[in-house]
């Protein structure tokens, strides 16, 4: 991690997948199996894309990889929502908060880097 130290982004999303895994350990834990395992792969999944787009061969292929990880965390925020509004299932409300702080610097990053002429090394 100490290559993306200073990469807010990176930092967030790893931090989250930690926390994803966590919650998803404990869903296995209350046998919902199968909310589990979705949560598990999209929310490890945005920050796996996010240091994929770290070396992007273009500006085009940069914003490609970060609308993937977007896709990815509105899919992580469903199951998120389904787990809160749903009875025996464990606290997700922190997890809640992390993605909504996601969520809103990646379509900054993603509207920023549309909008701006530098290319991506």
């Amino acid at each position: 991690m100490d290559k993306l130290k200073d990469n807010l982004i990176a930092q967030l999303t790893f931090k989250f997948a930690l926390g994803i895994m966590e919650y998803s350990e404990k869903l296995d834990g209350n046998r919902k199996y199968i909310i589990a395992n979705q949560l598990f792969k999209s929310g490890t999944s945005i920050g796996a894309n996010i240091r994929e787009a770290q070396n992007a061969e273009s500006r085009l292929d940069f914003i490609h990889k970060m609308k993937v990880a977007a896709k990815e965390a509105e899919e992580t925020d469903y199951w998120l929502q389904l787990c809160k509004s749903s009875e025996n299932y464990p606290d997700c409300d922190q997890l809640i908060e992390q993605m909504q702080s996601i969520k809103k610097v990646l379509n900054k990053i993603i509207s920023t880097s549309k909008s701006t002429n530098q290319t991506i090394n």
